[in-house]
């Protein structure tokens, strides 16, 4: 066998590029600890020395001390060597410390941490082709997922996703009927139902846990009188006559995405719009070599991929589908209309329509 010729610049360029990535690995339970401590928050409010922070914080000022170090050769925070004291940025805590806010890194950390817990699993699934569902994932892929992506939809749906479909705000502000398929622990549903108090709403998912769950979280936001939830799968969501239909980064999980299709158009009412929040991706694979599409590409390979194997339908669409591959199982489950109307960093969004 011909060896090739190593090119250490190369070489050393790799493994420099791979420290990076582990140490950023490593970092997620960190990151993790830090926001279930109250250590981002607790430093966003002051600089602060290990033992100071560790005060503030009710934690051990041995572990703080690493903890920081940590955070500080990741740049996450920052260390002045004079004081021996530690800081963040504006902009850093904006993104650390809020999981109502805008912005909430530290829930995409907590998926990635219950996601990985499946490895051994997902090793023998590749050796089989077995899938796994979503209800058999690590607790962290519930909350964390909820943490990921409520912030998005938080601040996005209600300011710009609904008034870019035709004709929906002004029916949810008279009194619509909605039904949130896919919906987890009730995010999205109780994001709308705070915003329309008019209309009334109906949450689905499959899994009962979630639903529990999505329970509690409506019966804190004080919107009982407006929501329900139930537990089923999107091929079989009770109900008709709904004037929206929405569905937030379930669709490509689903092993039969055209059934969902299908019973969605079944449910609606004539003029009803079914929004379709989907992970941003390209139609190629080309098109999605970049930092987001291999944060969706991984999360897919853990999660989507295997989820849509284990139920029956044949489909395994994966976190970085596309448009062109959504569209079309809207167009095959017969919606005659379809388009894209909105997009961030980390999603598509689309109305299909009959």
């Amino acid at each position: 066998m011909t060896q090739t010729a190593i090119d250490t610049d190369k070489l050393m360029a790799f493994v420099g590029q791979f420290a990076g990535d582990l140490g950023a690995t490593v970092a997620a339970g960190n990151v993790v600890l830090g926001d279930r401590l109250g250590l981002y928050r607790a430093l966003a409010d002051a600089p602060a020395s290990a033992s100071e922070l560790a005060d503030r914080t009710g934690t051990n000022v041995r572990y703080v001390t690493e903890w920081l170090r940590g955070q500080a050769a990741g740049e996450y925070i920052q260390y002045d060597a004079e004081t021996d004291t530690y800081s963040m940025t504006a902009e850093k805590a904006f993104a650390l410390t809020d999981p109502n806010g805008p912005l909430f890194l530290p829930g995409a950390f907590e998926l990635a941490i219950g996601a990985i817990a499946a490895v051994p699993r997902m090793e023998q699934a590749f050796r089989t082709g077995a899938g796994l569902g979503w209800h058999e994932h690590d607790d962290q892929v519930f909350t964390g997922c909820e943490k990921f992506f409520r912030p998005g939809y938080l601040a996005h749906l209600v300011a710009e996703w609904i008034p870019a479909l035709d004709g929906a705000q002004a029916k949810l502000e008279q009194g619509a009927k909605v039904a949130d398929i896919g919906c987890g622990h009730g995010a999205s549903t109780v994001l709308m139902a705070e915003a329309f108090p008019s209309s009334t709403f109906v949450g689905s998912d499959y899994h009962g846990g979630s639903i529990a769950e999505a329970g509690k979280r409506a019966a804190e936001s004080g919107v009982t009188d407006r929501v329900t939830f139930e537990v089923a799968g999107a091929q079989s969501f009770a109900g008709t006559g709904y004037d929206l239909v929405t569905s937030f980064d379930c669709l490509h999980d689903m092993g039969d995405p055209l059934g969902a299709a299908q019973h969605v158009r079944s449910t609606l009412a004539a003029d009803g719009s079914w929004l379709i929040v989907e992970p941003a991706a390209g139609d190629t694979v080309a098109e999605n070599l970049n930092p987001v599409g291999r944060v969706y590409y991984n999360f897919s390979t853990l999660l989507c991929v295997p989820n849509a194997i284990s139920q029956s339908g044949g489909y395994a669409l994966g976190a970085q589908a596309g448009e062109q591959a959504i569209r079309q199982v809207c167009t095959d489950a017969g919606f005659t209309r379809f388009r894209r109307v909105a997009e961030t960093p980390f999603n598509n969004v689309y109305e299909a329509r009959l």
